[in-house]
């Protein structure tokens, strides 16, 4: 294990550990999540969704700091994103139970978690995955520079940019059926104030999944993102 291999798992080690350790921080962490959900929800996929992404590039290039990459931009872009995705839960979780009853009325908890994930994935999940694909691009084309948020996206030619074969073939038909509707099952099933931050967790296993998959991309190493 590399010298900031180390560095990164023991700071993520440091992140992690008051809210196992002391109780007042994670009581904290609960009231505040429960009086500000769509605001916290953006911090967390700020946080937990970029991270999956810097740590697939750390699989693909071997290196932690890529230039263009972008961190700034993308955490700004995953915050909002973040909000979005807080609203869908919200949307999925109270109306799929609603028409689930109508067919299944005796459904249990499991059973309408799925459905929940279900509707959430099949519905909501290809937009999403494919616009959070385009803010990639439009970031790329900026070299990473926070300049990209101020800046109007070219959306016809983002769709002709994006590699249809991975989109489709692999991050829809694959990781939706295979990954993501089993975990948002089991995120449904979780406390309320724990589902956002589960799901921005599975990003971070989403990241390395991608990474893998994408195979080593030619990129020049840096000493810092930009």
């Amino acid at each position: 294990m590399k010298t900031m291999d180390k560095a990164v798992l023991l700071g993520v080690l440091a992140f992690l550990s008051p809210f196992f350790i002391f109780d007042s921080v994670y009581q904290a962490f609960i009231t505040i999540t429960d009086q500000h959900g769509f605001a916290m929800s953006g911090v967390k996929f700020a946080i937990l969704a970029t991270f999956g992404e810097v740590l697939g590039q750390r699989i693909r290039t071997g290196s932690w700091s890529i230039k263009g990459f972008g961190v700034i931009p993308k955490m700004i872009v995953w915050y909002v994103l973040g909000v979005v995705i807080k609203a869908a839960f919200v949307v999925f979780a109270v109306g799929d139970p609603v028409v689930l009853n109508k067919f299944l009325p005796e459904a249990g908890p499991v059973l309408t978690a799925l459905s929940i994930s279900l509707g959430l994935n099949l519905i909501f999940a290809p937009i999403f995955m494919t616009l959070h694909k385009i803010t990639d691009l439009h970031i790329a084309d900026y070299n990473g520079s926070i300049s990209a948020l101020i800046k109007p996206i070219n959306m016809t030619q983002k769709f002709s940019q994006i590699d249809w074969n991975v989109q489709y073939g692999f991050v829809f038909k694959k990781t939706i059926p295979l990954f993501w509707i089993p975990a948002h099952t089991i995120t449904f099933l979780l406390p309320p104030a724990f589902q956002v931050v589960f799901a921005a967790s599975l990003g971070v296993a989403l990241g390395v999944i991608l990474a893998l998959a994408s195979g080593k991309p030619k990129v020049t190493p840096t000493e810092q993102p930009a």
